[in-house]
């Protein structure tokens, strides 16, 4: 089956991939190719240290690049590396971004630009099919390198350091794939921002299904306030012709394909009328962030870089992240404008004058219906508001001067996974109470995707309506959002 097995090559994963060998019962297999490209890799990095100084091989890292391994102490630099580098603290991250962290290294490393032991390349495998996990603390990296994180990891592989169980337990096990890294391939193990590529992939292949999501709430919502399609016009859109624009407002019309509303205003609020020129830069955005993303996981991203048609090494900048991080930075200022849209969306879904319901559509008139919607999506968007301030502000000077810049992409990453937790939330709040509003009012659509998504969440969402806690309600929505983003893409294929 397709969905059972990813094949590694170096040059082909996608986001989508990465979460899958993240979250997923998959088998993880290296391809031929893959293999051939580290190997070649590894053997002129040897060929390369042996006539030249190359970083890391040969010299000491960071401001001690300037001095020279001893030929007779070669053997223990490596080693020493690892074990002064494995030194991050805090919580350890979750299972799924360590899983992705290790998918993204092997991936790199069979793209042939490390110089590594491309025997590793079967002990990480290995680590991902037996559900094994190195442990990752939380700080430890500031996008230019996850260096704690892989050292962590390479400790593991020598055996210093006990593997975690698959389910993220506290203590270690001791069986596990071993695998003896050579001193000199320490560095070029390490040399890699995969923690930090891997949480981004992950967190954009969310986004992405939460954004299709969106389009199909907001359209249940716009049908429950009877509101006016004219905003999505053909003729709107191709007058200001933005692609994530016209994206939106074609996915709205094909939702409503099969309804004929009269709408009951002239003009709607800017959470309906304004939701393609809002909507539009998220999707956007977070196309632009997966392009990024994708180019960087299967990218030769190591310093030195290990040029096997050449033969020799470059050393270089391809360690920083600040394509990726600027990339999460905006997606995560769209994102708050397109929630605080669906916020405001869901201010109208409580009011009678759009809904021709009881207040908060509650069973009695003194009775608070849906009134704590509201409060739960307006604090999942005041997080989403904190979080959206940019990473990339900050900046670093490291190692006695000589590493004088930090992008921070590593807590882009980081936010950009907890703004998405927060938006699921808050959409799911609105979803709650579209289709509380439809029942109410005793619709249904009509026909095609818009009735499939209201059909598949009143399947699911409680139908009562004396008040009564909504916790469980806002989480049934939330776990309905993927099969909404579902809907959406069947529709526009």
């Amino acid at each position: 089956m397709e969905n059972s097995r990813i094949v590694i090559d170096g040059t082909s994963l996608t986001c989508a991939q990465v979460a899958r060998a993240a979250r997923g019962d998959v088998t993880v297999a290296v391809a031929e190719a893959g293999r051939e490209r580290a190997a070649a890799a590894w053997r002129v990095a040897q060929e390369v240290a042996a006539a030249q100084p190359v970083y890391g091989r040969t010299t000491g890292v960071g401001a001690n690049r300037v001095v020279d391994v001893e030929w007779e102490d070669a053997d223990a630099h490596g080693l020493r590396l690892l074990r002064s580098h494995a030194a991050g603290a805090g919580p350890l991250v979750a299972p799924e971004i360590v899983r992705a962290m290790l998918t993204v290294r092997l991936n790199q490393i069979a793209a042939g630009g490390s110089g590594v032991d491309p025997g590793v390349l079967q002990a990480l495998a290995d680590v991902l099919n037996l559900g094994l996990l190195p442990p990752v603390p939380m700080y430890g990296a500031i996008g230019t390198g996850d260096l704690t994180a892989l050292a962590s990891t390479a400790l593991c592989l020598l055996g210093e350091r006990a593997w975690l169980g698959g389910g993220g337990a506290d203590g270690g096990t001791e069986r596990g794939p071993g695998f003896t890294l050579r001193s000199a391939d320490a560095l070029a193990f390490i040399s890699s921002n995969a923690a930090t590529l891997g949480e981004a992939a992950l967190a954009v292949t969310d986004l992405r299904e939460l954004l299709d999501a969106s389009i199909v709430v907001a359209a249940l919502s716009l049908f429950a306030v009877r509101g006016s399609e004219e905003p999505y016009a053909p003729a709107v859109q191709e007058a200001r012709p933005h692609p994530g624009q016209r994206q939106v407002a074609d996915a709205v019309r094909t939702l409503l394909a099969y309804e004929a509303p009269v709408p009951a205003r002239i003009q709607d609020p800017y959470g309906y009328r304004a939701f393609p020129q809002v909507h539009g830069p998220a999707l956007e955005a977070a196309a632009y962030a997966e392009d990024t993303v994708t180019r960087e996981i299967n990218a030769r991203a190591e310093n030195p870089l290990v040029d096997v048609a050449g033969r020799t090494v470059w050393h270089n900048g391809n360690f920083h992240t600040a394509y990726v991080g600027l990339a999460l930075d905006s997606v995560r200022a769209a994102l708050f404008q397109t929630m605080a849209l669906s916020a405001a969306r869901l201010g109208t879904l409580a009011e009678p004058s759009f809904t021709g319901l009881s207040p908060f559509q509650a069973a009695t008139e003194a009775s608070s219906g849906i009134m704590i919607l509201e409060y739960v999506a307006h604090s999942a968007l005041a997080d989403v508001r904190r979080l959206a301030t940019p990473a990339a502000l900050g900046s670093a000077v490291l190692s006695r001067g000589v590493e004088e810049h930090a992008g921070f992409s590593t807590q882009s990453a980081r936010a950009t996974t907890d703004a998405v937790g927060a938006y699921r939330i808050g959409l799911g709040c609105e979803l709650v109470a579209a289709v509380r509003a439809l029942r109410l009012q005793g619709r249904t659509p009509a026909g095609g995707p818009l009735k499939s998504a209201f059909d598949m969440s009143a399947a699911v969402l409680d139908p009562r309506v004396e008040d009564r806690p909504l916790d469980t309600d806002i989480a049934a929505a939330a776990d309905l959002l993927p099969g909404l983003a579902r809907i959406l893409r069947q529709a526009a294929a």
